[in-house]
């Protein structure tokens, strides 16, 4: 949306910018195409408490203009580049004092985490990133803290408009019933295929002869031997065909569509066609069914105190657990000693994880030990925990992830609706007084 869009005014401001823009552009023969922008210590715009200035403005046209011309855009016209970048300061000014206001701060280390994953997304090291842009004339330092106002800003912009949106049940069934929400949510495959040609009129001794040979290929791979190797072979025969990259379910070749929604990744199918005889092989999958391993699993906590040294918590975790092979109920002792106050009440349960949901050395031991048994006592940074498993069982999530998906993408329609009635609003209730 140009910012543009959610600006009104009145002629005589229209009149004020129009000699705005007459005093900050220098005309070449009279015209605004090779205008430049002359740097000028003067006030462009007063927004509430805040001014923006011709520098800024010039700035930033500049860094517009620059972009657009990298990325082969057409430049729009100068009076029309310096309106919508007028406007998009008075709203960023807008937005920074609210910032201020809500004592929002974006602290240097999140500031650099952003600048190393924008770094990357140029293909870039940090330090790369930094030579790049002094190379190209920009300043590292202004860059960097240009992106902590942007940060600023767009927690300002989530806080505001996020509590505005709601997404009911309804909404979700409503949109995976349609068009849309189908081809969405089907599972996508990535499937390479491999083809020997044989036509039905060839010599049938000669088809016979393909189909072993294809058999025995196929037998190769089931025995580990690497797909694209297995297939590489130019004697007897050879194969063609190649990479089908990314496809929904819908868009796969209606020969393999049957067979390859089956095919576990990393698996191997034959399929006759009227070309000859394929071997389709997964090699990656999204969507679908989503199995995902859980644990039932109960644990007891004792954390280490200044009245409980170290060695006396351990030394406290290793006889319970002694008291519970021996015969007293885990619950019974979880609900007397536990520290985690959580699922201490529960006897220690914490219900059906799933994995990376525990910290490492919890998840290292509930995975080495059998179901029904206890573990010995390991230190977390929480404490000494003793686990019991009771149940492990594979839970398909591919309904809520369909789900989840919806969700998300009727959240981010209804997010931008939101803003820009927020951006028409703020706009609209501040003080502005352009020069």
């Amino acid at each position: 949306m140009p910012t543009g869009s959610v600006i009104s005014r009145s002629n005589s401001t229209a009149h004020a910018l129009k000699q705005l823009i007459l005093g900050v552009v220098l005309c070449s023969a009279g015209s605004l195409v090779s205008a430049q922008i002359e740097v000028l210590d003067q006030v462009v715009a007063i927004v509430d408490d805040d001014i923006v200035l011709a520098s800024e403005l010039e700035e930033r046209v500049l860094g517009i203009k620059s972009s657009l011309e990298a990325r082969g855009v057409d430049v729009p016209a100068d009076d029309v580049l310096i309106r919508e970048t007028i406007d998009r300061l008075i709203l960023d000014s807008i937005q920074l004092q609210l910032a201020s206001r809500y004592g929002v701060k974006i602290p240097d280390q999140q500031l650099d985490q952003s600048m190393t994953r924008l770094a990357q997304q140029n293909g870039l090291t940090l330090d790369q990133f930094r030579l790049a842009l002094e190379q190209s004339g920009q300043s590292y330092a202004v860059t960097r803290e240009s992106l902590r106002d942007d940060l600023a800003i767009q927690r300002v912009q989530q806080g505001n408009v996020m509590r505005n949106i709601n997404i009911s049940e309804q909404e979700i069934d409503n949109f995976l019933a349609t068009e849309e929400g189908e081809q969405m949510t089907q599972p996508e495959y990535r499937v390479i295929q491999a083809l020997l040609a044989a036509s039905r009129s060839d010599d049938p001794t000669e088809v016979d002869r393909k189909e072993r040979f294809v058999d025995d290929t196929l037998a190769t791979i089931e025995a580990g031997t690497p797909f694209e190797q297995a297939v590489s072979v130019t004697q007897p025969f050879v194969f063609s065909g190649g990479d089908l990259g990314w496809r929904k379910l819908g868009d796969i070749p209606s020969m393999f569509a049957e067979i390859v929604p089956t095919l576990t990744i990393g698996a191997v199918a034959k399929v006759r066609s009227s070309s000859g005889f394929h071997l389709v092989y997964l090699a990656d999958a999204m969507g679908g069914e989503q199995l995902v391993r859980q644990t039932d699993v109960r644990h007891i906590l004792i954390k280490p105190t200044e009245v409980l040294d170290e060695i006396a918590a351990e030394a406290l975790a290793v006889e319970l657990k002694q008291r519970i092979e021996a015969g007293e109920d885990f619950g019974d002792l979880a609900r007397q000693y536990s520290d985690d106050i959580g699922s201490a009440a529960e006897g220690g349960e914490l219900g059906w994880t799933n994995p990376g949901q525990m910290v490492p050395e919890f998840e290292a031991a509930m995975a080495d030990i059998s179901e029904g048994a206890i573990s010995e006592p390991v230190r977390s940074e929480f404490g000494w925990h003793i686990l019991q498993v009771e149940a492990r069982r594979d839970k398909d999530f591919s309904s809520e992830m369909q789900r989840n998906q919806v969700a998300g993408y009727i959240r981010e329609q209804k997010y931008q609706e939101e803003l820009e009635a927020w951006l028409r609003k703020i706009r609209e209730e501040a003080f502005v007084d352009i020069k």
